[in-house]
C-alpha cells in the first residue's frame, strides 16, 4: 500500500486563482496525500476562497510581480513556461502535477516519478487558437501573437514528454494527448462530490430577483469558450428562467446581453450549490469541455443535463434517460433541445440519473488514482 511506502510526495498545480473543475481534483489529491506540500506558478488567497489555506503551499517567482498582472496571467505569457522549471523538487520520491498548461513541464531528477494528471491540452494553441484570436480581439497583435503561438506549440510537445506517466481526465482528453503529443495515457475520470448537505443561501443580494420558480441552470467559468453567450440567446428568446452561477472575464458583456429572465449569482460556494440543484429543471451545457465536471456533477444531483454533443459530455451523458444533445452550439440548437426536453420532462427518472453518477464518485476516483499509484511506483 502507498501508505506503507513512506514516500515524500509534492502536488503541482498550474494557477491557484480561481476555483474550478480542476482545483478540485487537486483538493482530492490533497485529501490523499496531507502532508504533501503544493507548488503553484500564483496564488490568490482572496479568490480561492479559503481553499487549501491549511496547506503548505509554494509559488514562482512570478508571485512577485504587481497585482495587476498576477490577476491576468496573459501578461506573464512569454514567462509561463520558464516558471515550473524553477520548481526545486530534487527531495521528493514522487511529484503529482494537476496539469491544463503548465505545470506538466516541471523537471525531476531521474529517479523521481512524475505523474501528470492533464485536464485538456493548452486549447487556445492547439485546436482553438484561431477561435481564441479572434474572440480575444487580438486584431493587429496576432500578427506577432501567431509565432509565439508555434513556440508554444513546440514548447507544450516538449513538456508532454517529460513526465514518466499521463492520465487524462476523459477518453476525449486521451485522444487529444494522442493527436498532439503522441503519447498515451491512462484515463481516471475526475471525482464529483455525490451528496452535499442544504444549509440555506440568500440569492436576491446577487440576483435581479429571488429564485421563486423551477429555472434552468447554468454553473461556469464564464469565458468565450464556454459558450454561455448562445445558451442566454436561446433563453432570450424562450423566455424560460436561466440561473446562472460563476464568474469571469465574459461577465461583464453576459449581462449587458441577458433579459430579465436571466439570474446571475455570481460565485456560490461549493456546500451551498445543492439548493441551486434542487430546484433546477434541467442543466444547460452549451460548449466543448474535455471533461465537464459541473454537468456530472448534475447528473450527481439527479439533475437531467442538456449538452453540447462533443468532448467529455458524451461520456457522461446516456441520451433520453439522463439528458438531451444538442448538435451545433447555436441558439437555435439550444431553443430546439430545450422545448424538446419540456414536451417529455416528466418521463425523466431523478433517482436514475443521480445512480448513473456513481462512476464519477471521490470514492472511486481515490481507489483508482492509488491503485495507479501504487503500480508505477512499484515497477521502478
Amino acid at each position: 500500500m502507498l501508505k506503507d511506502r513512506n514516500l515524500k510526495v509534492a502536488l503541482v498545480h498550474d494557477f491557484l486563482n480561481q476555483y474550478g473543475g480542476a482545483e478540485r481534483v487537486l483538493e482530492v489529491l490533497a485529501e490523499m496525500f496531507p502532508a504533501a506540500p503544493i507548488y503553484t506558478l500564483l496564488y490568490d488567497s482572496e479568490r480561492m476562497q479559503g481553499k487549501f489555506a491549511e496547506r503548505k503551499i509554494h509559488t514562482s517567482f512570478l508571485q512577485k510581480f504587481p497585482r495587476y498582472m498576477r490577476r491576468n496571467p496573459k501578461w506573464l505569457l512569454p514567462l509561463l513556461p520558464v516558471a515550473p522549471e524553477t520548481f526545486d523538487l530534487r527531495e521528493y520520491d514522487l511529484v503529482i502535477s494537476s496539469s491544463g498548461a503548465w505545470s506538466k513541464g516541471l523537471v525531476t531528477r531521474l529517479d523521481t516519478v512524475h505523474i501528470a494528471y492533464i485536464h485538456s491540452p493548452m486549447r487556445f494553441i492547439w485546436d482553438y487558437n484561431e477561435k481564441y484570436l479572434q474572440e480575444d480581439r487580438q486584431g493587429w497583435l496576432g500578427f506577432f501573437i501567431r509565432p509565439f503561438l508555434s513556440y508554444l506549440r513546440l514548447w507544450d510537445k516538449l513538456a508532454a514528454d517529460r513526465p514518466d506517466y499521463l492520465i487524462a481526465n476523459s477518453k476525449y482528453t486521451a485522444a487529444r494527448i494522442e493527436k498532439y503529443y503522441r503519447r498515451e495515457s491512462a484515463v481516471i475520470y475526475p471525482p464529483v462530490e455525490m451528496n452535499c448537505e442544504s444549509r440555506g443561501i440568500n440569492y436576491e443580494k446577487n440576483s435581479r430577483k429571488p429564485l421563486t420558480e423551477k429555472y434552468f441552470l447554468i454553473v461556469s467559468r464564464l469565458s468565450p469558450y464556454k459558450k454561455i453567450d448562445k445558451a442566454i440567446e436561446a433563453f432570450n428568446k424562450l423566455g424560460l428562467p436561466l440561473v446562472i452561477a460563476g464568474t469571469g472575464k465574459q461577465e461583464r458583456y453576459l449581462k449587458s446581453i441577458a433579459k430579465s429572465n436571466i439570474i446571475f449569482l455570481g460565485w456560490v460556494p461549493d456546500e451551498k450549490r445543492v439548493e441551486l440543484y434542487a430546484d433546477a429543471r434541467a442543466f444547460i451545457f452549451p460548449g466543448a469541455d474535455d471533461f465537464g465536471l459541473a454537468p456530472a456533477e448534475a447528473t450527481a444531483h439527479g439533475v437531467p443535463v442538456i449538452a453540447l454533443r462533443r468532448g467529455g459530455a458524451k461520456e457522461i451523458m446516456e441520451e433520453g434517460r439522463t439528458g438531451e444533445f444538442f448538435e451545433t452550439a447555436t441558439a437555435e440548437a439550444i431553443v430546439e433541445v430545450v422545448r424538446k426536453f419540456a414536451e417529455k420532462e416528466d418521463n425523466y427518472d431523478r433517482k436514475y440519473i443521480a445512480e448513473s453518477a456513481e462512476k464519477f464518485s471521490k470514492e472511486r476516483f481515490k481507489k483508482e488514482m492509488e491503485k495507479y499509484i501504487e503500480n508505477v511506483v512499484s515497477a521502478q
